[in-house]
């Protein structure tokens, strides 16, 4: 079988902007919502898909931000969006899927964890993290464990993710680290850009790797004086921003794979879809749970 583990957070943020705004009875907003389950119903739909859970997270900050303050908060979410993270996780649930709600760690945390888990399973033919997230590509392994972009309708296995960065997925926390990652409030190095950070990492594959001198590079690299000078003034952030970057794979999952198989919906879950104006989602599930 695949498993399908999907980021929610990006999901809802995905809903909101480009679904139509919608409130319910008491005047919340719930277009996100409504979005959101919209998509994971299509995609309990599809062929296959018989594994499935969903990672939130319940709150925006994480144990990232002890570490950084410059680290991404929720500063700056709209308020309207914000309301809506918790009755996400209900609904999700309501729906019958398995809901992972993050407080210590991040939703991509929870996802690169039971990626781990699940790639050596003989069960398993395939773990697809269903998210855009270019961290996540860390997670990426072969062709066991991909990463799908389901808007673009696009996967990325680990050829893929070398095609795309330039990296292999191991060292993709390094090339954030160099390069920064601004949805994440990571800055990277200055001086140091995509193709720079993939030319050198591909020679070196780790940041501890890289030489303090040019002199002592084994690549010919345009700037390379500039860029030597910048990781080794600045080695201790880099390491740092690589951590941050960094997914952990030791988040405590409760459930086995057989738990992550979707039985179909809970009792109430139609109240749950009417009472954000989408009675018609019901009546789109599979027939029976996919088997």
């Amino acid at each position: 079988m695949k498993v399908h583990l999907v980021d929610g957070t990006y999901e809802l943020f995905r809903a909101y902007f480009g679904a139509p705004p919608a409130r319910d009875s008491s005047g919340q907003p719930v277009g996100a919502v409504r979005g959101l389950l919209a998509t994971l119903v299509s995609l309990l739909r599809e062929p296959g898909v018989t594994h499935v859970a969903c990672a939130f997270d319940h709150v925006i900050e994480s144990f990232r931000n002890d570490l950084f303050a410059g680290y991404k908060t929720g500063d700056g979410i709209d308020p309207e969006l914000l309301a809506q993270f918790h009755p996400a996780e209900g609904a999700v649930a309501a729906l019958g899927v398995v809901v992972w709600s993050m407080v210590e760690y991040e939703a991509d945390d929870a996802l690169a964890t039971a990626a781990a888990r699940l790639r050596d399973d003989p069960a398993v033919e395939q773990v697809v993290i269903c998210s855009p997230d270019k961290d996540l590509s860390q997670c990426v392994s072969g062709s066991r464990v991909i990463c799908r972009d389901r808007r673009l309708r696009l996967d990325r296995d680990e050829a893929g993710v070398l095609a795309k960065f330039g990296v292999a997925p191991a060292s993709i926390p390094d090339w954030l680290a160099l390069v920064g990652d601004s949805a994440d409030g990571i800055p990277g190095l200055p001086g140091w850009g995509e193709k720079s950070a993939a030319a050198v990492l591909r020679c070196y594959g780790r940041l501890e790797a890289i030489p303090d001198s040019a002199r002592d590079w084994r690549i010919e690299l345009r700037g390379r004086e500039r860029l030597a000078a910048s990781l080794a003034q600045r080695r201790a952030d880099a390491e740092l921003y690589r951590l941050l970057a960094t997914l952990r794979s030791d988040v405590p999952l409760a459930e086995s794979l057989d738990e992550l198989r979707w039985r179909g919906p809970r009792p109430g879950f139609d109240q749950v879809c009417a009472a954000i104006g989408a009675s018609d989602l019901p009546r789109r599930l599979p027939a029976r749970p996919a088997t």
